[in-house]
């Protein structure tokens, strides 16, 4: 993928009805469920810290798309991974990025080949199979599960909700943070030979 992205994007473009600046996204959809995650942490000694584990089985998912190039990230926290939810998505970001064509590029999962009623401004455009390492969107959801969920418990599925809305919330309103965590040269410098 990263020898061709370039021929890509150019074969790609051509689809799109009305000429607009190309907006090249990744997307990646994430579970977070009240199964806690525990790990060390620091603490001054002689003290042990204590934390708390549970693994009760309910889960929301996350969905974002992340534009390497400039650090911007859309996402929404839904109920389901399939196609309904990811259409919600797909709709969501076209909206908000309505002066842009974009491009967003999807892995393999199932509900990712539904027949969507695509937006005219977005194209899908597919990973190779097995390669999540491709997607800096996987690397988004490490940063987000180590720095607002480890060593958390929590007393309902609304408290999870509410916890990560605020953490995507702070990394949407952080460009500078998501593009220095997803900003990968062979990324960036095909998008902006034109762009």
């Amino acid at each position: 993928m990263e020898k061709k992205l370039r021929t890509d994007l150019d074969q790609i473009a051509t689809t799109f009805d009305a000429p607009k600046p190309i907006k090249l996204m990744f997307q990646d959809e994430a579970r977070f469920g009240r199964i806690s995650d525990s790990v060390y942490c620091w603490a001054k000694r002689p003290m042990r810290p204590m934390v708390q584990a549970m693994l009760t089985h309910q889960y929301v998912y996350a969905y974002a798309a992340v534009c390497p190039a400039d650090g911007g990230m859309d996402s929404l926290v839904l109920p389901h991974v399939n196609g309904p939810c990811m259409q919600l998505f797909l709709n969501e970001v076209a909206r908000r990025h309505a002066q842009h064509n974009i491009i967003m590029v999807v892995d393999g999962a199932g509900w990712h080949k539904t027949a969507f009623d695509l937006p005219s401004n977005l194209r899908l455009h597919f990973l190779p199979p097995y390669s999540p390492e491709l997607n800096p969107q996987e690397l988004i959801w490490h940063e987000l599960r180590e720095k607002w969920f480890h060593n958390r418990v929590f007393d309902s599925l609304d408290a999870l909700e509410d916890r990560l809305v605020l953490a995507l919330q702070a990394l949407e309103n952080d460009p500078n943070q998501v593009h220095s965590i997803a900003g990968w040269e062979w990324i960036i410098n095909p998008v902006s030979i034109d762009n």
